[in-house]
């Protein structure tokens, strides 16, 4: 099973920066063999032994060329991957000096780096906002004018539809951003073509950031809040913008609340399956509550945090990331979360079974994988945490939070049973506000 985000790697994130000083070990002074433990991995090594995560390539090329000379070490294809038990060569400073410096030289030549010469076409599925799609194609055309792309805008639950619609005649070539617990249920029914992209290696936790047969990659993380327009605070001082999940139940909210239905929004199907993972069977008695206090539920899972912001209700529940956006654009919301922890997503990325167009969703895929493409997001409003070695968080404060185990392999796994349940008992999928 796909283990789930602990807090200390959010902590590892939050400190991306500052590794190589806060946490530097003394130089190795003479090489030394090593023996993998349990939850080790290359970048965990490099920052223990070298006081920085980036230095993970020594390690894997250095225990290569032992390999090749004594079958005692470890030979490892896929430096995302290594066993219990098997031996490894930590280099000392020098080695790992020149090693370093070697790696970053092949990277370089391999890196990518655009061309005018590369030229095509290519169907590009998007669930993130509509200005980050926008700013993404713009910015993938910079590097590669010779590409046309074609591409549509879906909600996370929107676009798992189309591809079941369109499983024996693919119309898109890359599905790109939503939640993984789609790309999980599309896995699951053969939508997605696995890939193994060389970027993969950028990755701070592989073992979670993609799925074990390369069918979807992390490409950004982002956790739930409460946005709670301020104006109705003010006009209302006898009320507090919630804190916890209890207080959405309250009658003082009815009608107040703004959330997405489950059934077009991964948004909201994370905010589902949160309250089912913090409370087992009663969690539909909760959402029965809810829903009683729900003014309307949408199609669109970052729409509701707009939708308060000017003024239609009081409180929505949307990614902390999408309220933030509004903020920025000046809308009068305040941010919290729920005290008893918010779920998260980490959003996906993946080649669709069928593409007509393969190689080029494979270009995609490997420049989404780069620190020079995640660190793009700020650009266009999207202030979600990346998933990969040297991009840097742009709001590291919303990860700060208490998180949820958030349970993928559940989520994706059982998704169309949630989801049916949810429509059947709760609230069906009609009319939803655009």
């Amino acid at each position: 099973m796909k283990k789930v985000l602990h807090v200390v790697f959010l902590v590892s994130l939050l400190f991306a920066t500052m590794l190589g000083v806060a946490y530097a070990a003394p130089p190795q002074q003479t090489g030394q063999e090593y023996t993998v433990q349990a939850d080790d991995w290359l970048s965990k090594l490099a920052e223990k032994n070298y006081g920085d995560v980036l230095a993970w390539p020594v390690i894997w090329k250095a225990t290569q060329a032992k390999a090749a000379e004594d079958d005692s070490f470890a030979v490892i294809p896929d430096p995302n991957i290594i066993e219990v038990g098997q031996k490894l060569w930590i280099p000392d400073e020098s080695e790992a000096a020149a090693l370093l410096e070697q790696f970053a030289a092949e990277r370089a030549a391999a890196s990518v780096e655009g061309s005018a010469d590369i030229t095509g076409e290519l169907n590009l599925l998007c669930v993130v906002d509509l200005e980050w799609c926008e700013g993404m194609v713009f910015e993938f055309n910079k590097l590669y004018p010779g590409i046309i792309i074609n591409w549509v805008r879906m909600s996370s639950g929107e676009s798992l539809t189309r591809l079941r619609n369109e499983a024996s005649d693919p119309q898109f070539d890359v599905w790109w951003g939503g939640p993984v617990d789609s790309y999980i249920a599309a896995a699951k029914e053969g939508l997605l073509e696995p890939y193994d992209s060389p970027n993969a290696v950028n990755l701070r936790d592989p073992n979670l950031m993609k799925a074990d047969d390369n069918s979807w990659f992390g490409i950004y993380v982002g956790s739930l809040g409460f946005a709670t327009n301020t104006n109705y605070l003010a006009e209302h001082p006898e009320v507090q913008a919630p804190t916890s999940w209890a207080e959405l139940i309250e009658p003082q909210w009815k009608g107040q609340i703004l959330v997405a239905h489950p059934s077009s929004s991964g948004t909201s199907y994370t905010h589902l399956c949160t309250n089912i993972q913090l409370k087992g069977e009663e969690a539909w008695d909760y959402e029965r509550a809810l829903a009683a206090n729900v003014l309307q539920f949408t199609k669109s899972g970052s729409a509701p945090a707009r939708f308060v912001g000017a003024g239609e209700a009081a409180v929505a529940i949307v990614f902390s990331h999408d309220i933030v956006a509004q903020i920025e654009k000046g809308l009068p919301l305040k941010l919290t979360f729920p005290s008893e922890g918010t779920g998260y997503e980490i959003g996906g990325t993946a080649l669709i079974k069928g593409a007509k167009h393969p190689d080029l969703a494979k270009l995609w895929i490997d420049w989404a994988l780069t620190p020079a493409a995640q660190e793009l997001g700020p650009k266009y409003s999207a202030y979600q945490a990346p998933t990969v070695i040297g991009a840097e968080p742009s709001k590291p404060e919303l990860l700060d939070v208490k998180l949820i185990d958030y349970d993928f392999e559940f989520c994706g796994s059982n998704k169309k049973d949630i989801i049916d349940r949810f429509t059947n008992e709760i609230a069906n999928a009609e009319n939803l506000k655009q």
